[in-house]
C-alpha cells in the first residue's frame, strides 16, 4: 500500500474513534436535558450547576474534535499540489472554511456556558 492510502486508513481510524465520542456526548446530551427540565420544574439548584458543568464538559470535548478535524484540513491544504485539479483545490478549501467556521462557533458556545448562569441562552449544536 502507499502512503496516502496508510494515511487515509488512519484517519479513518481516528474518525471512527471520533465517532465513539459522538455516542458519548449525545449520552450526556440527554442526562444533560434531564437536568435542565428538572431545574425548571422543581427549581433544582443541583441539577441547574450540574447540568452546566455538563453542558461546558461537552463543548470542551467537542472543541477537541473541532480542532483534530482543522488541523486536518490545514494537512489537506499543504498537500495539494499544483497537478490537482481546480475543482479539488476549491473543495480543499472549501472544507477548510468549512472546519474553521464549526471550531470558531464551538469556542463561542463554549464560553455561552461559561458566562451564562442563568441558563437564558439555548444552546444548540448540530
Amino acid at each position: 500500500m502507499n502512503s496516502d492510502i496508510n494515511d487515509r486508513l488512519k484517519q479513518i481510524s481516528i474518525e471512527d474513534k471520533i465517532w465513539i465520542i459522538y455516542i458519548g456526548i449525545i449520552i450526556m446530551s440527554f442526562y444533560s436535558n434531564y437536568l435542565e427540565k428538572k431545574y425548571f420544574l422543581n427549581n433544582d439548584y443541583k441539577s441547574k450547576e450540574t447540568y452546566r458543568k455538563i453542558t461546558t464538559l461537552i463543548f470542551l470535548i467537542l472543541i477537541v474534535v473541532y480542532l483534530y478535524f482543522l488541523k486536518d484540513s490545514i494537512d489537506s491544504i499543504r498537500k495539494l499540489n499544483k497537478n490537482d485539479s481546480e475543482k479539488k483545490k476549491k473543495l480543499v478549501y472549501l472544507s477548510f472554511i468549512a472546519s474553521l467556521l464549526i471550531a470558531i462557533s464551538g469556542f463561542i458556545f463554549l464560553y455561552i456556558s461559561l458566562v451564562d448562569n442563568d441558563l437564558t441562552v439555548e444552546l444548540a449544536f448540530n
